[in-house]
C-alpha cells in the first residue's frame, strides 16, 4: 500500500493545469500524500515499492458522467436508427430480455472496456430487473462508480418492459440501502429514473425525496436528447424537459441530465439557476442523429458540463478518447477553431467530471490528498509519433486512444498492466459474452 509511481511527466488537471517534469508522485493507503523531485526517490526506497514508467505520461483516471453498461452487450445491433425506433424497437425488448447471466457478461464487457481506455469512475444508469448484479461486478473491479437501477413506470414505447410506481420505488429503496457507500465508499447510488416519456410524475418527485435518506447520491436522468421525445414532453406536460424537471422541483446541484441538445434559451437559466449538471455523449447524439449540443453556450452560461460514451449500441464504443475528440471537433464548424480546445476537452473528462458527481475534492486531478485514480499513457509509440512537446492536450485529446492506455490504478491498486485488465481473462469473457448473447437473442423471439 506504499508505492513511488516515477513517469516521464505529470499531466495534472489542477487549476493552474500544471505539468510536472523529473517528479514521481508518492502513494500510501490509496492517496497520493507527496509530490517529490525524482532525485529524492531513492532516499526513500527501502519504504516504498517503486514503480518506474519513465517513458509514459501519468495523467488523472478519466471520469464519464454517462455510461449503461447493461447495454454492452448490444454493440452493433441497433445501428442507424433514431432515438425512439432504436429504444422501441432495438433497446427496449432487449434489456427486457436480460436474465442475470446476461446482464452480468454485459456489465463484465463495458467494465473491461472502460478500464482498458483509462476511465476510472463512471456515472452508470442500470436497467430495471437484477440491478444488484451491476453493483456485484462493479465492486468486484475496484474502480469508482455512482450507480443506479433504471427506473421506469410507464412505457408506450414497449409496454412489456416497465413495473409499477410502487415496484419502482420500493426496489430502487433496497438497492440504495444495500448499496450506496459500498467497496470503500467507491461505489455510490445514482437514483436514476429513465426519463420523463417512462416516468410518470409521481415517480420523478417521489425518486427526488427519497434521496434524502442517502447522503450524497445523485439524479441521473435523460433530457432533451431528440426532437420528437420534446414534443411528445411538450404534449403531456405542456412544457419542455427541463421546465418541467424544474417545475416539479428535481433540479438542483444534485441532478446529472445526460444529452440537454434541444434547449431553450429559458432553459439553459433554469440549469444556470439550479446549478445542474450535464453530461455530454457526442458520438451517440451524432450517431442517432439527435442533434448537436451547444456545449461552449452551456460552458458560457457556467453549466457544470462533462462527457460520457452513452451505451454501446449507440456508439460502438465507450471509449472517452473518442468522446474527447468529438466534443471538441464537432463545434468548431458552428463556433470557430477555438470554441473547444483541447485543454478544455481535456479537464470536461477529468476534473469537470469529479465536479460533476460533486467528488471534485478527491479525484479528477494529480494533486496530494486526493485519491490515487491516474493513468499512464504511452504517447511516443513508434507507430503513432505524438509531439508531446509542443502540446500534451493536443496529444491526448487528437491523437491518443486506448492503445496509448498501459496502466491504470484505482485507489492505488493498479487494475490495468501492460494494457490488459488484471482480473478479467478477456478471452473468456468474449465467449461467455457470445453464448450470452445468443440466448438473449431467443429470449427476444
Amino acid at each position: 500500500m506504499k508505492k513511488i509511481i516515477i513517469p516521464k511527466n505529470i499531466v495534472t488537471a489542477n487549476s493552474e493545469n500544471s505539468i510536472l517534469y523529473n517528479s514521481a508522485i508518492v502513494v500510501e493507503d490509496g492517496i497520493i500524500k507527496r509530490i517529490i523531485s525524482t532525485d529524492d526517490v531513492s532516499l526513500l526506497r527501502n519504504e516504498y515499492e517503486i514503480h518506474n514508467y519513465e517513458n509514459y505520461t501519468l495523467i488523472p483516471g478519466f471520469i464519464q458522467t454517462h455510461i449503461h453498461l447493461c447495454q454492452t452487450l448490444f454493440r452493433g445491433l441497433a445501428d442507424d436508427l433514431e432515438l425512439l425506433d432504436w429504444l422501441q424497437k432495438k433497446i427496449f425488448p432487449f434489456e427486457n430480455a436480460h436474465d442475470e447471466n446476461s446482464l452480468r457478461i454485459s456489465t463484465q464487457l463495458g467494465i473491461n472496456e472502460l478500464l482498458k481506455g483509462g476511465t476510472t469512475t463512471i456515472l452508470d444508469m442500470g436497467t430495471l430487473h437484477h440491478q444488484e448484479i451491476i453493483f456485484d461486478e462493479l465492486i468486484k473491479s475496484g474502480m469508482r462508480a455512482y450507480a443506479g437501477n433504471c427506473m421506469i413506470d410507464r412505457n408506450d414505447l414497449y409496454p412489456k418492459f416497465s413495473e409499477s410506481t410502487k415496484w419502482n420505488l420500493d426496489n430502487t429503496y433496497q438497492w440504495a440501502k444495500t448499496f450506496h457507500n459500498s467497496s470503500d465508499g467507491k461505489i455510490k447510488f445514482g437514483f436514476a429514473p429513465r426519463f420523463v416519456l417512462s416516468c410518470s410524475e409521481n415517480l420523478l418527485i417521489e425518486t427526488k425525496e427519497m434521496m434524502n435518506d442517502f447522503e450524497g447520491s445523485l439524479y441521473h436522468t435523460h433530457s432533451s436528447e431528440n426532437k420528437k421525445e420534446v414534443e411528445t414532453v411538450r404534449k403531456i406536460t405542456g412544457k419542455d424537459n427541463v421546465e418541467y424537471f424544474d417545475s416539479i422541483n428535481i433540479l438542483d446541484d444534485k441532478t446529472v441530465l445526460a444529452h440537454c441538445i434541444h434547449l431553450s434559451d429559458d432553459e439553459v437559466k433554469i440549469l444556470n439557476k439550479n446549478n445542474s449538471r450535464v453530461s455530454h455523449c457526442p458520438s451517440s447524439n451524432l450517431k442517432l442523429g439527435s442533434g448537436i449540443a451547444n456545449i461552449p453556450k452551456l460552458i458560457e452560461n457556467k453549466i457544470s458540463v462533462s462527457i460520457g460514451a452513452d451505451g454501446a449500441p449507440c456508439n460502438n464504443s465507450l471509449s472517452i478518447f473518442k468522446e474527447m475528440h468529438l466534443t471538441a471537433l464537432i463545434q468548431k464548424p458552428l463556433h470557430g477553431p477555438t470554441s473547444m480546445d483541447a485543454l478544455t476537452v481535456f479537464r470536461l473528462a477529468t476534473i469537470e467530471g469529479a465536479r460533476a458527481l460533486h467528488l471534485e475534492n478527491e479525484i479528477g486531478s494529480i494533486e496530494v490528498g486526493k485519491k490515487a485514480d491516474f493513468v499512464l499513457l504511452d504517447l511516443n509509440k513508434s507507430d503513432q509519433p505524438i509531439n508531446v512537446n509542443e502540446n500534451i492536450y493536443s496529444a491526448i485529446v487528437y491523437s491518443a486512444d486506448k492503445s496509448n492506455v498501459k496502466a491504470v490504478f484505482v485507489d492505488g491498486i493498479q487494475l490495468v498492466n501492460d494494457s490488459k485488465v488484471k482480473f478479467y481473462d478477456e478471452i473468456l469473457v468474449l465467449e461467455n459474452a457470445k453464448t450470452e448473447l445468443k440466448k438473449l437473442i431467443e429470449r427476444t423471439i
